[in-house]
């Protein structure tokens, strides 16, 4: 029983791994252009768990300005991914942004952490995150000469 299932899986394995191969970077592509145009969105609205964060970070900006500013560029990033032709225009400003999501880590550690460096509170975790959009992002900028 467990060699018969053993010989399916990798019969059935280089199918699903051409089809995940196939597939893979236009999901990650739309996925994360949900993300930020999602995300994004919130901001504006006045609808975002990210607002006092954001407006503590950059102090030195009126907040509800920065906040629309911050909305539509993040807004303007996935609706770039969207567009193949505006990949480039779209890795530019995600790759703009990244560094100033990270702010609050060194800006405001007493909201990000509970014990530095490794305990993370929800708010840290929620910056830490933007590693997995950074990767992404890169996986996605690889793709820019393929056409």
């Amino acid at each position: 029983m467990i060699q018969a299932l053993r010989s399916a899986f990798h019969r059935l394995d280089p199918h699903i791994a051409a089809w995940m191969s196939k597939h893979g970077i236009a999901f990650l592509r739309y996925t994360l252009a949900i993300i930020f145009i999602w995300f994004g969105a919130l901001k504006p609205l006045g609808i975002s768990p990210a607002a006092e964060l954001v407006k503590n970070t950059v102090y030195w900006f009126n907040g509800d300005d920065f906040l629309v500013i911050l909305g539509v560029w993040e807004v303007l990033i996935g609706v770039f991914l969207v567009v193949p032709k505006m990949t480039r225009a779209a890795i530019l400003l995600l790759f703009l942004q990244m560094p100033g999501t990270m702010l609050p880590l060194v800006l405001l550690p007493e909201v990000c952490f509970t014990d530095f460096p490794y305990g993370l509170t929800l708010e840290g975790q929620y910056i830490i995150k933007n590693l997995i959009l950074i990767s992404a992002g890169i996986v996605v900028g690889g793709t820019v000469r393929e056409r």
